[in-house]
């Protein structure tokens, strides 16, 4: 096969196989920057071999045997891996000698998986180390690819994960699932990263694009991995929905000329159904089995998107139900965004009258200060009300304050045309 055919046998295999590979490296090792060095050891000598001897009939295994030959040869020479090695040795015997060596290191993948995203996603991390942590070691995705998606620098990225690697290993944390109390927190953190990643794919904080479709795209496929690997988990179904009933509107989200598409103008024709039966479907598996306990935030979120799925237009949008599902989520985040998002549902139930109260409450609030819509929402109950000029004032205010040159747009828009 030529050169550049394997190149690119080598990268899609790579984006499938590099998180299983990495987490079964970092059982091995017992550190998740010395598995991805060696995952990439693998993958220079695909690069090298490929071309001439052609892609092997599995791949994944390929790059699996590459990878532990060359921990075995560190091994031999560094005392270092000494003390690994022999706890690898016990495990073998506490099997009573009936696993081979190479059968206790490819064990369980969808547990190196889990494991792999609970150390990326460790709270010991910053937001963002964790996000391009999980975008590298979960995704297959290159520094440059994260920093394109983010419009960082290079640097920036390659710097965010040396320094997330480096924690890792001084706060020993270990290659593990956790249990008890500690892994409910630690799930929560998991599902905050992947949410984030999916948000700056449907909305994103800056630059001209108004949505990035890739991260979305790549937040629902860890989603997906997670709810596999943690079926019973019913926030994590409710993740999943929430992101594919809202990315179910990507096609309609932009106009041709590249301007945000606001919900109600969006031609729902092009909603994608299938992400719609699939966000369905997982909301249902989020609902609580006891009939007493509350619903977590991702499945009422998802529930609110629900309803925009199920309505044939917009006028038939059961407004009503979509302010009390932010009711009930208020109450369980005490988040003034989600308060916010109830004051819409609210003006469109009964009226900008009565949402302006909830909007004007929410500005003495630290925590919104400097938020873009809040200043936008606020301008549109203001031009509905027909208070003209100060509508104005808070499209322009809202202008400022958004990083994203799409909703800049948008929203200067609104205040010329007041």
């Amino acid at each position: 096969m030529s050169h550049s055919d394997a190149t690119r046998a080598v990268e899609a295999v790579w984006r499938i196989e590099s998180a299983r590979l990495i987490g079964a490296l970092s059982r091995m090792v017992g550190d998740v920057g010395l598995a991805e060095e060696f995952a990439q050891d693998a993958l220079v000598s695909a690069l090298e071999k490929w071309p001439k001897e052609g892609v092997p009939a599995k791949p994944g295994a390929w790059l699996t045997t590459v990878a532990k030959r060359r921990i075995l040869d560190r091994w031999r020479r560094d005392e270092r891996f000494q003390d690994r090695m022999v706890e690898l040795g016990r495990e073998i015997d506490e099997r009573d000698g009936q696993a081979e060596f190479d059968a206790v290191l490819e064990e369980d993948y969808g547990d190196d998986l889990l494991r792999l995203m609970f150390v990326c996603c460790h709270p010991v991390l910053a937001t963002q180390a964790r996000v391009a942590l999980t975008l590298r070691m979960l995704g297959g995705l290159t520094t440059d690819e994260i920093a394109r998606a983010f419009l960082v620098p290079e640097a920036t990225v390659a710097q965010r994960i040396v320094r997330a690697k480096r924690t890792l290993a001084k706060k020993n944390v270990p290659f593990e699932v956790p249990v008890g109390a500690d892994r409910d927190a630690r799930v929560e953190s998991v599902l905050e990263v992947v949410y984030l990643v999916f948000n700056e794919g449907y909305v994103a904080t800056s630059g001209t694009d108004w949505t990035r479709p890739r991260l979305s795209e790549e937040a629902m496929r860890l989603g997906r991995v997670l709810c596999d690997l943690l079926p019973k988990d019913h926030e994590v179904h409710g993740l999943l929905a929430l992101m594919e009933l809202n990315a179910s509107r990507f096609r309609a989200r932009v106009g041709p000329d590249g301007a945000p598409v606001p919900l109600d103008k969006q031609n729902r024709g092009r909603w994608d159904r299938l992400l719609i039966t699939r966000g369905l479907r997982a909301l249902s598996r989020s609902v609580p089995d006891d009939p007493g306990r509350a619903r977590g935030p991702y499945s009422l979120q998802a529930a609110i998107a629900a309803q925009h799925a199920i309505a044939p237009t917009a006028a038939d949008t059961d407004w009503s139900a979509i302010a009390v599902l932010y009711e009930e989520l208020v109450r369980t985040t005490r988040n003034p965004v989600a308060e916010l998002n109830r004051a819409v549902a609210v003006s469109m139930a009964l009226g900008p009258g009565p949402a302006l109260g909830i909007v004007d409450r929410l500005r003495d609030v630290p925590a919104m200060a400097g938020y873009p819509m809040l200043s936008a929402v606020r301008g549109d109950l203001l031009a509905r009300l027909d208070r003209a000029e100060e509508a104005r004032a808070e499209f322009e205010r809202a202008a400022e304050l958004t990083r994203n040159e799409s909703e800049r747009a948008l929203l200067l828009g609104r205040a010329r045309a007041l």
